[in-house]
């Protein structure tokens, strides 16, 4: 089994929802939509208060080059707009729709599948566009923009990433299971972006061996070859998940195309192959409720927009007096959040409900020097260093790395003295951020 050259740990893997179906959860009647769900400027709003709206019906365009637009999941009114608790932990512009129940779609959407070869590669790219996709494993980066990279940037070699190495999440893995036919048909589409001699392949993790046979079995007749991972986590990054399958490294300050490489996530194929065979935009997600707290833990297919609360009611309400913990995403890069009232986003992959009394224990010990955080670092930084600047010269943090870190989290993870590193990394990101910025304006100012 492949996988990467640097680090990672193998945390449990706790994947509770392996077995379950994807269920449908019914509209609620209040979706909140965020104009920021993606790298980049958030969408510029186009509709107003009061307003009805259809399903799938764009709400807010593309803001410039990094940008991507956002559509209603739903039929109804619009009944306000307003700043509101996104899942990222700030507030952003959300638009709230009160549901009719009618689920009408907007005119020329969710059509009967037609053929992408009718399409030129303009169309194609139009309709990803249009679509409001991003990548849905989490980064969030708009993919028309990623199906357009620099003309000098030979791209030999795709990869779709299937790995889902977090603990608990189980998406991708169910999507592969059910819906296999059109993610590859959505892979067939993002290949058809490049030249013809390119390299597809197809990285799934070895713990999802229903998945590999049926992928397997399926993707042989496109040519696509699937290559089994080592569970080990992170290794859905994009430059771990490079490194494993062709051995190739992504360097400092370099980009996956920098080495000819693409990736998509699987649930990002999906959506490729809607937005173009089908005209549907990105307006619902698959992903996995779990944890110990929540009484009925699913895979689900939800509305952009649901709010926590609402998913909460559908998996039968939290076990009483157990949780202690919410976290949009998985346990190593998700976030934690302080409330039931955030929305599902295009980037969320999961909801956990954790019941784990022993984070009440965690206390902080002065570093023991084991050098366990470099060991497992998956890409060969210093995180005891970029954690120690990060208190006392935040802007040295800078030569050491810190910008390569993808906050994959293995390093507290490991740490005997429950060092929390990440959160000095995080907060000398913010730092140096804040400090480019007032150097900037005092650049412009003179």
């Amino acid at each position: 089994m492949k996988t990467f050259k640097f680090g990672g740990i193998h945390p449990n893997e706790n994947k509770l929802t392996s077995v379950l179906a994807i269920e449908t959860m019914p509209t609620p009647k209040l979706i909140a939509v965020p104009l920021a769900q993606h790298i980049g400027k958030p969408a510029a709003l186009i509709v107003k208060v009061g307003e009805e709206v259809k399903k799938g019906q764009c709400l807010a365009d593309a803001n410039g080059f990094i940008s991507a637009a956002v559509h209603s999941p739903t039929s109804g009114k619009i009944k306000k707009i307003d700043q509101h608790p996104h899942s990222c932990g700030k507030f952003v512009k959300t638009v709230f729709i009160e549901a009719d129940g009618k689920e009408e779609w907007a005119e020329g959407l969710n059509t009967d599948e037609i053929d992408f070869k009718e399409l030129s590669s303009q169309e194609k790219l139009k309709r990803v566009k249009d679509a409001g996709i991003v990548g849905m494993g989490g980064a969030g980066f708009p993919t028309h923009v990623k199906l357009s990279p620099p003309k000098d940037k030979k791209i030999d070699t795709l990869i779709l990433n299937g790995a889902e190495c977090e603990p608990y999440l189980t998406a991708d893995h169910r999507l592969m299971l059910e819906r296999p036919d059109e993610i590859l048909k959505g892979l067939l589409i993002i290949a058809s972006f490049f030249p013809k001699d390119l390299k597809v392949y197809i990285g799934i993790e070895n713990n999802k061996e229903d998945a590999i046979k049926l992928m397997i079995a399926k993707a042989s007749s496109y040519g696509f070859e699937v290559v089994a991972l080592k569970p080990r986590y992170p290794q859905g990054g994009e430059k771990q998940l490079i490194n494993a399958i062709t051995g190739r490294t992504v360097g400092n300050g370099q980009l996956p195309f920098d080495v000819g490489c693409m990736v998509n996530n699987v649930a990002t194929a999906l959506a490729v192959y809607e937005a173009v065979c089908k005209n549907k935009p990105l307006i619902e997600r698959v992903l996995t409720v779990s944890g110990a707290a929540i009484k009925n833990k699913k895979n689900i297919k939800a509305p952009i927009g649901t709010m926590f609360s609402d998913i909460v009611d559908y998996c039968g309400g939290i076990e009483s007096g157990k949780m202690n913990l919410l976290i949009s995403g998985g346990p190593m890069m998700g976030k934690a959040q302080y409330s039931f009232d955030v929305p599902v986003v295009k980037t969320t992959s999961g909801i956990l409900f954790i019941d784990e009394m022993k984070l009440a224990e965690k206390k902080e010990r002065p570093c023991l020097r084991c050098g366990r955080c470099e060991e497992v670092c998956p890409l060969n930084l210093k995180p005891i260093l970029l954690a120690n600047l990060a208190q006392t010269n935040v802007e040295q943090a800078q030569e050491y790395g810190l910008s390569q870190c993808m906050e994959c989290g293995s390093c507290a993870f490991v740490c005997p003295s429950k060092r929390d590193l990440v959160h000095w990394i995080k907060y000398a990101k913010i730092m140096n951020a804040n400090l480019a910025a007032i150097a900037k304006c005092k650049l412009q100012g003179s």
